[in-house]
């Protein structure tokens, strides 16, 4: 939790290989492990590993900084109030549209705007 990283630590490589999904003869094992694909085979471009961690790696320096300046009882609290208010999402005078803008706000992504909030998802 006590971390001032601006920016994500570079992960490992996350490859897998046939050597991981092989049978007895050497062959990539379809009935246990899929179908394979080409995907699977390519080693993954380190920013793309920075960028899925980019929002955890910010909210960790958040709380860090808050516990720092204001006593550990802040990120604690927050926290909490993150998990009270993700457990109830709906909102009652929309029904069918399940919406998290409480904790949106919570997080400090109220003002931002993202692909999922124009097309849904």
């Amino acid at each position: 939790m006590s971390s001032y990283r601006i920016v994500p630590a570079q992960g490992g490589p996350s490859k897998a290989s046939v050597q991981n999904t092989a049978n007895s003869f050497g062959l990539h094992d379809t009935f246990r492990y899929g179908l394979r694909s080409l995907s699977q085979d390519i080693k993954s471009n380190p920013v793309e590993s920075r960028l899925d961690k980019w929002e955890e790696t910010q909210d960790q320096m958040k709380l860090t900084l808050q516990r720092n300046l204001f006593g550990l009882h802040m990120p604690v609290r927050q926290m909490m109030e993150r998990k009270l208010v993700a457990s109830t999402p709906h909102m009652p005078a929309l029904p069918g549209f399940d919406s998290n803008i409480h904790l949106d706000v919570l997080m400090g992504r109220d003002e931002t705007l993202h692909v999922s909030d124009i097309f849904g998802g």
